[in-house]
């Protein structure tokens, strides 16, 4: 029991950590392969770990202490699949541009469309042309994480609106933006110019 105690301990230390991980504590603690699988059911029995998706986990204990930090759930975001950055509506709100509730981070990915719902929260991915999979940089946080450029969350929101921008104009555009209340009038004028630049591309 002790063993299985300073198991756990280790592992609330973690802002994630996978099966592999598991094993290598186990091992330096001196518990056998089979035993990590019953612990790993037990710990997830009694919410002492939570899963993210199949083989990935975080303790609930860490989960609690940073659930409220915003970097630490897009630094979730970014982990679950890869590689993806968070954009849309997330970083719209991010940025103070949008004020819609968000019940899912949305973040774009180059592999398929994929969603995953878990008790730390609900994770959504849109697929997006690899040549699109552009204009993210890495913000500084508690926690790390890959998020789109306003410009490029903008861009973002209005490509899986519109289904890839078809029979769509600027003019329609702008329409859009206002429907949707987007405050495109807050964002700085560079990354108006870059968002305007990124639509002449596809438009």
């Amino acid at each position: 029991m002790k063993s299985k105690k300073n198991l756990l301990e280790q592992l609330k230390a973690l802002p994630h950590f996978n099966k592999n991980t598991v094993c290598q504590l186990s091992k330096q603690l001196g518990l056998k392969d089979s035993t990590v699988h019953t612990y790993i059911s037990r710990f997830l029995k009694y919410k002492e770990i939570l899963q993210l998706k199949n083989g990935l986990y975080v303790s609930g204990d860490f989960f609690e202490k940073n659930r409220m930090d915003i970097s630490y759930s897009f630094y979730l975001a970014n982990i679950i699949r890869t590689p993806s950055y968070v954009t849309s509506w997330s970083a719209l709100q991010y940025y103070n541009l949008a004020t819609e509730a968000i019940y899912s981070i949305t973040s774009v990915t180059p592999k398929v469309t994929r969603s995953y719902q878990t008790k730390a929260g609900n994770f959504s991915y849109q697929s997006i042309k690899r040549d699109l999979f552009s204009d993210f940089s890495l913000a500084k946080g508690n926690f790390d994480f890959y998020i789109a450029s306003p410009s490029k969350a903008l861009f973002d929101v209005l490509y899986f609106r519109t289904h890839q921008f078809r029979g769509v104009t600027i003019e329609n555009i702008n329409a859009l933006i206002e429907e949707l209340r987007i405050d495109i009038d807050e964002m700085d004028k560079t990354e108006q110019k870059k968002f305007y630049s990124m639509l002449k591309k596809c438009i």
